[in-house]
């Protein structure tokens, strides 16, 4: 089976308001047609975006590649927003092309940005959170709209989506052991809502059950074709690298500086 892994957006959601979802970043590149977007990626320091390694399979020259941060309508992005070169990506070492395995990576900006109304800072998942027991949760991005479609949406498009049980996921009759056991499934087992090509890096979000915030939980990753029955969205859990996350962020800071 032909996985359609690699740049996935969102299918079946809608238009998200002003600075709804003040952490999502987008990655552009000079190359891509229309508006340049080829992944989307979560603020989660001044200074360091969370995505997906496998945003960076076609593009190895990071001089080209700008970050747009605090944007909703990316032909418009306005007063609120910001663009950012790219210092570095630090791709996680075990990353595998090929299935999909440790599916992350960080970007460091060549200049911290200034948190606003329109730009504010992810709270990734630590390893205390109860993810299985969050239920208010979203994906966002500015990925295509249909699993058919090439034609990318200006406004970034977002979507109520379920937990699903990475095991019930895994199953014979869903993706039969091509989800990782650090990846965690997000959508509807009937489909029609899912993230699609476009949407990779971006976060799978929660709201905590008991505050206000939000939890970044996953990395978009793969799929199998675009809000399909029993193919939900294969997200990166970023719990499962919190560790990771923090060291990288710390030893390459210091790098970057001495």
């Amino acid at each position: 089976m032909a996985y359609d892994y690699g740049m996935t957006r969102i299918v079946g959601g809608t238009g998200a308001v002003e600075a709804s979802w003040p952490w999502m970043v987008s990655l552009q590149h000079p190359w891509i047609r229309n508006l340049g977007h080829f992944c989307g990626g979560s603020l989660i320091t001044a200074d360091w975006v969370l995505t997906a390694a496998h945003c960076f399979d076609k593009f190895h020259n990071i001089t080209m590649m700008y970050v747009v941060i605090g944007a909703t309508q990316l032909s418009q992005p306005g007063p609120g927003a910001v663009v950012r070169n790219v210092k570095q990506v630090v791709i996680h070492q075990y990353y595998s092309p090929v299935d999909y395995s440790y599916d992350i990576a960080l970007l460091q900006l060549d200049y911290p940005v200034l948190c606003s109304p329109y730009i504010q800072l992810a709270c990734v998942a630590d390893p205390a959170l109860r993810v299985s027991e969050l239920y208010n949760c979203w994906i966002a991005g500015w990925g295509y709209t249909t699993a058919r479609s090439q034609q990318e949406p200006d406004r970034l498009q977002e979507a109520k989506v379920q937990l699903i049980d990475v095991q019930l996921c895994n199953s014979s009759s869903w993706y039969a052991g091509a989800v990782h056991t650090h990846n965690l499934c997000a959508g509807y087992p009937q489909g029609l809502i899912d993230t699609c090509q476009g949407d990779s890096g971006g976060p799978l979000m929660c709201q905590d059950n008991n505050a206000e915030y939000w939890w970044v939980i996953g990395i978009t990753s793969f799929g199998y074709g675009c809000a399909r029955e029993m193919r939900p969205g294969v997200y990166t859990s970023t719990q499962h690298f919190y560790d990771w996350i923090e060291y990288n962020m710390h030893a390459h800071a210091i790098e970057s500086t001495s």
